[in-house]
Formats: C-alpha cells, sequence, structure tokens
C-alpha cells in the first residue's frame, strides 16, 4: 500500500439559476435547444409585456439565436401592431374628412382604399373597416345619381319622340293621349326635382347638372308646343273661322271636315312633326344653356374640363339656335376658362374642309415618304377624333363627312395590312421566344454538374441577351412567356448561384483576415501575398456581378492599403538624417539635387551633363576607377579558375516539333589552356556601387524622371518652333529663316533640308499643291478637310492601280518641297503643319 495521502475529488460544479429562469419557466436551465424552444413557447402564451420580451431577448440571443428568434418575430409583431394602428389613426382621419365634406371627391373617395392598403393599413379591423364601408356606400349613392340622370335624359328623349309620333296621326289620337302624356311629364319632372333633392346631389359630377337641365328645357318646349297645336285644332273644329293648326297632319284633317280638298292627297308624303317656332327654341337654348354657363364660371381650375365638356354637351343640341349675342358670350368664357378652340360655328366647316385635306393626304404620300402602320394608325385616330371635336356645338356637314370617312377608311387599309405584318412577326417571335425556353431548359439540364463556372456565367448572359433580342410581342403574351422565361432561366442560375453564395462566404473571410493581417502590429508581406493571391484564385474560379465584386475587392484591399501607407509613412520618419547618411548616399543627393536645379533652368545641355554626373554618381564612378589598377590581376585569376567549372547543359537548339529526334549534345572538352591565351574567358564583373539608402535612392528617382519630363517638354517646344519657322520661311520666301536640319530633327536629311531651302528661295511656282497636301495627308494618316475629301478619295484609287510608283510615304519629302514652292495660304499652311507633326516625329 502506498503512503502517499488520497486525492480528493474534485467537488460537483452546482449551477446557480438564471434570474430569468421563474419569469420563462426554466428556458435558460433547459438541456437542449428544443427543450428551451418549448418553455419559451409556453411563456409567449401569456402574453409577456414588451420590456420583459427585450429583456430576455437580450439574454438568449448570446447563448441560443435560433430560439431568440421566436422572442423577436413576436417583438415584430407588436411593432408592426402599433404602427398600423398609427396608421390606421391617419387614414381613419382622412375617410371622416371626405366623409364630413359637403361634395364627396368621387375620385379621392375611390383612391382612398387603394392608398390605405398601401400604407399598410389594417382595413379589416375597426374603423377603418367601418369607414371603408361608408365611403363605398356613398360613392355607390353618387354613381346612381349620375346613372338616373342618363336615364332620365333618354325619357325625356323618348316624350319628345312621342309626341313627334302622335303629330303624325289625327288629331283626335293625340286629344286621347294627352292626359297620359301630362301625367308621364308631370312624372318626369317629379323625378327630376328628386333628383336634384338628394342630399348627394352636390357629389354629383359637373357635368350631369346640365344635362338634366338640358333635357328639362327641351321637352317643356316641345310639350308646350304640342299642347298649343292641339289647342288650336280643338278650335278650328269648333269653328270654322278659326285657324288651322301648324301640325300639317291635323290641319289637313280639318280642312277635309269643312268641305275642303286634302292638300296631302296630291302633296308628297312629308313627316308631319310638331313645329316650333324660333322664338321657342331660342328660349329653350337659353334655359339649357344658363346653368351650364353658371357651373362653368363657378368650377375651380382643377375641373375646368369637365365643365367645358358638359358645356359643349349642351351646346351640340341647341348651339344651332342661339343669337349671335349669346354665341359670343359662349365662346369669350370658354376662352377664358382655358379652352384655346372656343365655339365659333362659322368656322367649324373650314376646319373640317383642312381635315378632309389631312385624311386624302395620308391615302396620296408618295413612296418615299409613307408613314409607317403605328404612325398611320395614331394619325387617323387624332382625325377622328378632330372632327368629333368640330361637330360639338354646328349642324352636322354629311357632304364633307361622307368623303372625311372614305379618305379614311381607304387609308385604313395600309394599317389593315402593318396589323396583319405585325401579328405575322409577333406569332414568329413568340415561336423563338418559345423555343429560347426549351434551349435553357436543356441546356440546364445537360449542365448540371458542370464546373465551368465562368462558362456558365457567359452562357446565362448570352441567353439574356438572346431574350432581350426576340423581338416585340403583345404584353399578354409577354406576360406570359416572361413567366416561363424566369423559371427556367432561374432553374439554369441555380447552380451558380449556390457556389457564388459559398465564394462570398470565403471572399468575406478573406476579407475578415486581411483586416486582422493589417491590424498586426508587424506586417507581414509573405502572409499578405499569399492571401492576395488565394483572392486571385478565387476571382477567377467564380464569377461575380461586375459591381458587386468591385465593392467586394475594395473593401478586401482596403485595410492592406493602409497598411502599406502606414508601413511607409512609418519609414519615412524613421529615415535617417543627413548626418547620418553615408558618403554615397551623400554624393547622390548632392548630384540629384543638382539635377532639379538643372531641369528648372531649361537648358538642354546643362540637363544632360546634370542626369550624367548624377548616373555616374550613383554607380559609384570613383570607386570603380580607383579599382581600375588592380583590375587586371583579378580578372587573369577568375579566367584561370573559368576552365575548371563543368556546368550542365540547360538548353540546346533542336527541332522541338512532335515525334523529333532530339539530339544529345556531346560534352566539351575541357580547354587546358592558360586563361590569357582564351579567347573566350570571361572577364570580371565589376565591383558592384554601394546599395542606395531610401532617402537618396528616391531623390534621384524623382529626378531622374523630372528630367525626363523636362526634355520632352523642350523636345516638343523646339519642335513647334521649327514648324513655326518653316512656314515662316514659306510666307517670306527667305530660305535663311527655314530652320537647320538639326532643329528638325533626325527624319530631315539634308538633301530634304536643300530641297526645301530651293523650293522657299525659289519664284512661286504655277503648279498647283493640291495632290501634293493629299499625298501628303495620306502618308501621315492625317484628317483632310470635308471640301476635299472627294479628291483625297480619288487620288488614293489612281495610287492603286499605278504599279511600282512610290508609295507617299516615301515621297513625302519631295511633296512637302512641292508645297513650299506653290504659293503660300492660311489654310495650307496650317494642313503642312499638321502633317509635318506626325511625319517629322516617325
Amino acid at each position: 500500500m502506498s503512503d502517499a495521502p488520497e486525492m480528493n475529488p474534485s467537488p460537483a460544479k452546482h449551477t446557480e439559476a438564471h434570474p430569468l429562469d421563474a419569469l420563462t419557466g426554466g428556458a435558460f436551465s433547459a438541456a437542449t435547444s428544443g427543450d428551451r424552444a418549448a418553455c419559451i413557447r409556453e411563456w409567449l402564451a401569456k402574453q409577456p409585456s414588451e420590456e420583459q420580451l427585450q429583456e430576455v431577448f437580450k439574454e438568449l440571443s448570446v447563448r441560443d439565436k435560433s430560439v431568440a428568434r421566436l422572442v423577436r418575430e413576436r417583438m415584430d409583431d407588436l411593432r408592426r401592431a402599433k404602427d398600423q394602428e398609427v396608421i390606421a389613426v391617419e387614414w381613419a382621419q382622412k375617410a371622416n374628412d371626405l366623409l364630413s365634406a359637403s361634395t364627396l371627391n368621387v375620385a379621392e373617395a375611390v383612391a382612398w382604399q387603394r392608398d390605405a392598403a398601401k400604407a399598410g393599413a389594417p382595413l379589416s379591423r375597426e374603423p377603418l373597416s367601418g369607414l371603408k364601408q361608408q365611403l363605398v356606400e356613398r360613392v355607390k349613392t353618387i354613381e346612381d345619381l349620375q346613372h338616373r340622370v342618363q336615364v332620365q335624359r333618354e325619357a325625356a328623349v323618348l316624350l319628345a319622340q312621342r309626341i313627334e309620333v302622335l303629330s303624325t296621326k289625327p288629331w283626335r289620337d293625340a286629344q286621347a293621349a294627352q292626359e297620359g302624356l301630362r301625367s308621364d311629364v308631370a312624372h318626369w319632372q317629379e323625378q327630376a326635382v328628386a333628383l336634384t333633392n338628394d342630399a348627394s346631389w352636390n357629389s354629383v359630377d359637373g357635368r350631369f347638372p346640365p344635362l338634366l337641365d338640358a333635357s328639362r328645357a327641351q321637352l317643356l318646349v316641345v310639350w308646350e308646343a304640342y299642347q298649343s297645336a292641339l289647342a288650336l285644332t280643338q278650335a278650328a273644329a269648333a269653328d270654322e273661322q278659326a285657324a288651322l293648326p301648324p301640325v300639317p297632319v291635323w290641319a289637313d284633317e280639318i280642312r277635309v271636315a269643312r268641305g275642303l280638298p286634302s292638300e296631302l292627297a296630291v302633296a308628297a308624303p312629308v313627316k308631319a312633326v310638331v313645329k316650333v317656332d324660333g322664338a321657342h327654341k331660342q328660349q329653350a337654348a337659353v334655359q339649357a344653356l344658363t346653368p351650364a354657363l353658371k357651373v362653368l364660371a363657378a368650377a375651380p381650375e382643377g375641373k375646368k374640363g369637365q365643365a367645358i365638356q358638359a358645356l359643349r354637351a349642351v351646346l351640340k343640341q341647341h348651339g344651332r339656335w342661339l343669337d349671335d349675342a349669346t354665341a359670343q358670350q359662349v365662346h369669350e368664357q370658354l376662352l377664358a376658362a382655358g379652352d384655346a378652340q372656343g365655339w365659333q360655328p362659322q368656322s367649324v366647316d373650314r376646319l373640317r374642309e383642312e381635315l378632309l385635306a389631312k385624311a386624302e393626304a395620308l391615302v396620296n404620300r408618295p413612296e418615299g415618304q409613307a408613314l409607317g402602320g403605328r404612325k398611320l394608325q395614331d394619325s387617323l385616330r387624332q382625325l377622328r377624333e378632330q372632327w368629333k371635336l368640330a361637330d360639338q356645338g354646328a349642324a352636322p356637314n354629311h357632304a364633307l363627312w361622307k368623303k372625311f370617312d372614305e379618305a379614311c377608311n381607304l387609308a385604313y387599309k395600309q394599317v389593315e395590312a402593318w396589323l396583319e405584318r405585325v401579328r405575322a412577326e409577333s406569332s414568329q417571335h413568340k415561336a423563338s421566344r418559345l423555343a429560347l425556353i426549351e434551349e435553357v431548359k436543356a441546356w440546364a439540364a445537360a449542365h448540371a454538374d458542370t464546373q465551368d463556372l465562368k462558362g456558365v456565367s457567359r452562357a446565362l448572359r448570352q441567353f439574356s441577351e438572346r431574350w432581350r433580342d426576340s423581338g416585340h410581342v403583345g404584353e399578354k403574351v409577354f406576360a406570359e412567356l416572361q413567366t416561363a422565361w424566369k423559371q427556367a432561366i432561374t432553374l439554369a442560375e441555380a447552380p451558380l448561384h449556390v457556389a457564388q453564395k459559398a465564394s462570398l462566404d470565403r471572399r468575406h473571410a478573406m476579407i475578415a483576415e486581411a483586416q486582422a493581417l493589417a491590424d498586426a502590429p508587424v506586417l507581414r508581406i509573405d502572409a499578405v501575398k499569399a492571401l492576395q493571391q488565394r483572392w486571385q484564385a478565387e476571382a477567377q474560379a467564380v464569377p461575380l456581378d461586375r459591381k458587386h465584386e468591385q465593392k467586394l475587392w475594395d473593401a478586401f484591399r482596403k485595410p492592406l492599403d493602409e497598411a502599406f501607407n502606414r508601413k511607409g509613412a512609418e519609414r519615412g520618419r524613421a529615415a535617417p538624417s543627413l548626418e547620418n547618411l553615408s558618403e554615397h548616399d551623400r554624393v547622390v543627393l548632392e548630384a540629384s539635387k543638382a539635377l532639379q536645379a538643372a531641369n528648372a533652368s531649361g537648358d538642354v545641355q546643362q540637363i544632360r551633363t546634370a542626369m550624367a554626373a548624377l548616373e555616374d554618381a550613383v554607380r559609384n564612378q570613383p570607386l570603380e576607377q580607383a579599382a581600375g589598377a588592380s583590375a587586371a590581376p583579378v580578372q587573369e585569376a577568375a579566367a584561370a579558375e573559368a576552365p575548371k567549372l563543368d556546368k550542365p547543359v540547360v538548353a540546346v537548339r533542336g527541332d522541338d516539333r512532335p515525334g523529333a529526334k532530339k539530339e544529345v549534345a556531346a560534352p566539351a572538352a575541357r580547354d587546358t589552356r592558360p586563361a590569357r591565351e582564351r579567347k573566350d574567358a570571361r572577364p570580371v564583373r565589376a565591383e558592384r556601387a554601394p546599395r542606395l539608402g531610401d532617402v537618396a535612392f528616391r531623390a534621384q528617382r524623382d529626378a531622374l524622371e523630372s528630367a525626363q519630363f523636362a526634355l520632352r517638354k523642350l523636345a516638343a517646344q523646339a519642335h513647334g518652333e521649327a514648324l513655326s519657322k518653316l512656314v515662316e520661311a514659306w510666307s517670306k520666301r527667305d530660305a535663311q529663316v527655314l530652320p537647320s536640319a538639326q532643329e528638325l530633327g533626325g527624319k530631315v536629311t539634308a538633301q530634304v533640308r536643300n530641297a526645301w531651302a530651293q523650293a522657299v528661295a525659289a519664284p512661286v511656282a504655277a503648279a498647283d499643291a493640291a495632290e501634293a497636301l493629299l499625298r501628303l495627308e495620306i502618308a501621315s494618316d492625317s484628317a483632310t478637310p470635308a471640301e476635299h475629301m472627294a479628291a483625297r478619295r480619288m487620288l488614293q484609287l489612281q495610287l492603286l492601280t499605278r504599279r511600282n510608283a512610290a508609295a507617299p510615304s516615301e515621297t513625302w519629302g519631295q511633296d512637302a518641297a512641292a508645297v513650299l514652292a506653290s504659293a503660300h495660304s492660311d489654310a495650307q499652311a496650317r494642313r503642312l503643319q499638321n502633317v509635318l507633326k506626325t511625319l517629322l516625329r516617325k
């Protein structure tokens, strides 16, 4: 037995109960997620307060997010309920405002339910459900009133027709039907009064009250004329000396009863109607027009259009009986209400003739100016609408209408042909789209397991482009096809979307890794490079949307760029002072400053000298010269050791075609001659200059870049000055002003420059330099002015037919001499400068 004391076992862990266990029924001490979810559901059934929900969610979201989702959903429901209560109060107030108004706006009442549903208002709960029902009933009542107005209008027309029919029958039949007509007219008036006394009459559309008033006035005029004619007929039947009635049938019947011959027996049959004299017609027109004018005058700005339409409806029926003063008043009020057309019946026929001419022009258009089907259809529709507007308030012209209708029908035949062609094309487009949908389905089935995600993305993009370019179909057909297309393309895109989702997760992980590398105290360059390589591999393997991929790349690159910038700033702050620089760095810094000063001077020779000095300083030239004395023995020793090196063959020349026989290179025999006798002895490489510090390296790099830029700038300036001197020598005909060959550049030989000098010094040649300028523009591939483009094309065609002739690019020097020998002009000078800018640089 061991004498070692026995070790006490570890005491059992006592888990303390969570403070919220009592509230949630032990959800926080439950062993599994399922038990916690059951406890939370039982607790939620007790309708806990919002504060308790927030407290439990805060604690539970750390332990079990899936169970915490139940609490969050309950919190979201409560939040939505509160939001809906606020929205319900707002829309209830709007509904009450509509209902309490003296005039209900039907359009706003109809739009209330739609807008409330869009805003998320609980229309199925009170008070919104009751308010919605009230609005529906009010709108239904108003629409019923408007419908009854239309019925009353038709009833008035039928009553007037009954009276006209009675005027064609014996007067005793009309006398027998008088009481029935009187009761019907009285009943019609009672119904009209009931309509106007309705509580919702003020909410009726503004175009209906004038229609009712016009029907009342017309019916009363006809009824009064009928009663007056019947009374005259009765008096004439009782007294032979009384005047005959104005109704032809009744007057002839009285005439026959008095023993006189009938006039209707020998006359042509005519339609006997109750004649209404002009005074009655004018009075009825004024009575029908007055309410419509009042409505137009009192209508607000937003409802002027409805009042104008109502007034025109009255004018169409009674406008012909108005006197000139009333007609002018109506015209002025329409213009004041914003109707630019006004009401001028005397100009209607002129307008109709213009519309007829336009319709005939559509038929007789030249072949090259024919309108398209859609434009022709719209033009015909507009012409017919304008004719309808012209008919309002004016007497119809049947002759012009017949010609106009024939012209429109003849033009519409072209529209029918276009519609037939459109239907055929639509059928073809529909068939091609259906075939494309089937092709996408087949492609998706064949490439369900492919790993070429870039190919998948490219194919899907091509399918989408083909769908966009598949032609036009009708809206209804397109809606059906679009649904099938979305289903097919969604099925085809499913593997790519799954891979993109996984790629997004990997890229977000790499972004977090990049942030961690950037936050590290020491930036690991190798880890950064490896991470960048992983990102590039991921980007090449899984394609994403361009904008989304760019955002992810920016997020990945940002922390790394910041880290490198921070490292560069730290390195700049830690740069050594000038006193701590080496002798080599100090010499390079001084040479760099000298080069910067030379750059500022603008002297080419000075800049080149400073550049050479800086390059010598960088190469540490004095050190190389000092070591030159001892270089010879070192070279001899190196040459002696060179034959001893035995390097393997890395590459040999030969035939690298497949199946070709590869020859093995024979090993070279060792050369035992002394090194100084061998011709291929390698020279000893000169000792490299010391490595530059960061400050000196950056200074010499910036100085050299500035010097190169300055030299390019000075060269361009010198080139422009040389061309300016050349043009000046041409204009003055002075060879002394001509720039030298060195100023013109290496492209101009001495022979060419002498030819130019002779051309400038000689008198102006009579030959035209137009072809020489065109050859120069062809040689330099420069633009030619528009007025000379035809000549340039002709010259290019001629050059193609000239065999063994020198090309313009070979003779540009002689062509320039030909131009300089001709007379100077500003236009030719500009063209010459443009081509020489290019030719002297090639």
